[in-house]
């Protein structure tokens, strides 16, 4: 028997579309601010930077595209809906990041290497930075509660947080050369924006392997809670448990458990079934579950599965 509460819907609403957008529009504002000052400043770290912003963009377009597939209904063909759509958003955000990555990186070795007579403007650099900065602030400010509940949005959000660690470090690196005039700065600024990607990179692409691999939730013991559901009065025995999650925030729970006799006897299994879902859902946020009921004794189903 399902519960068919319905499962929170991570960018699903049209709350955290709208917020989704309008970091879009921050984003590609700044975007465009920083490219006009890399060529007027001749900054790599702000070039860099800004390149990091052009991803944030088209991350965040993958994230409103996959938002909308995500907040069509369930049918026929897709009993879950299009949740997973969030999943495979977050991947090609996942993998834009790792080639930007890699860009920016070449860019600063061969900058380093090969210095050539370019003169960063500090001032400029330094003020557009500044700027870029606040409005990586905004950004997050915007997706700080949705990110808890969308991978999706989440992806959106650590890559928001890059930029914003980005401007700081195109910050030092201006303030080093208005006050030092060492040119290398901005070349070292640009390859700390490379490395710094990789760990968010890799932190989103774990999760999302985790998902689709069917994995339990993290921080959520299959044992655990089968010792919750074996407190039950008339509950012998929970197997064949299985919890996986379409999408961050919504796990999805299946379970036999195994029922004194009497209990199907006396005509108690509709009560049973609403303290075991309730259970999970006020225990471990789990509103979609599924049970099958089997007599003790009843072997048929565990020889099936041995």
């Amino acid at each position: 028997m399902h519960d068919h509460a319905p499962v929170p819907g991570g960018i699903r609403g049209a709350g955290n579309r709208r917020l989704l957008a309008i970091s879009l529009g921050i984003t590609v504002t700044i975007m465009v601010v920083q490219v006009v000052g890399a060529i007027l400043s001749g900054s790599l770290a702000l070039l860099a930077d800004a390149a990091h912003m052009f991803t944030d963009s088209s991350a965040l377009v993958i994230a409103l595209i996959a938002s909308a597939v995500a907040a069509r209904p369930a049918d026929d063909r897709r009993t879950f809906g299009y949740q997973r759509a969030e999943v495979f958003g977050a991947l090609i955000n996942a993998i834009i990041l790792i080639v930007l990555m890699a860009v920016v990186a070449v860019q600063g070795v061969q900058r380093l290497i090969e210095p050539g007579e370019v003169e960063v403007a500090g001032p400029l650099m330094l003020v557009v930075a500044v700027i870029g900065m606040l409005a990586n602030a905004i950004s997050m400010w915007l997706l700080s509660a949705a990110q808890k509940t969308s991978i999706n949005v989440r992806g959106a959000y650590l890559e928001v947080m890059g930029d914003l660690i980005g401007s700081a470090m195109v910050i030092i690196a201006a303030v080093v050369i208005v006050t030092t005039g060492w040119m290398p700065a901005d070349a070292i600024a640009s390859l700390l924006i490379a490395v710094m990607i990789l760990p968010r990179a890799l932190s989103l692409l774990r999760e999302v392997f985790s998902v689709l691999s069917e994995s339990a939730p993290k921080g959520m013991a299959v044992s655990e809670i089968r010792t919750h559901l074996k407190m039950y009065d008339g509950v012998v025995d929970v197997h064949d448990v299985h919890i996986w999650q379409l999408t961050r925030g919504a796990p999805v729970f299946t379970a036999h458990v195994r029922v004194d006799p009497q209990l199907l006897v006396d005509g108690r299994t509709a009560d049973l079934l609403q303290d075991l879902q309730g259970c999970l859902a006020d225990h471990f946020d789990v509103d979609h579950s599924t049970f099958q009921l089997e007599p003790a004794g009843h072997e048929e189903c565990e020889a099936r599965h041995s």
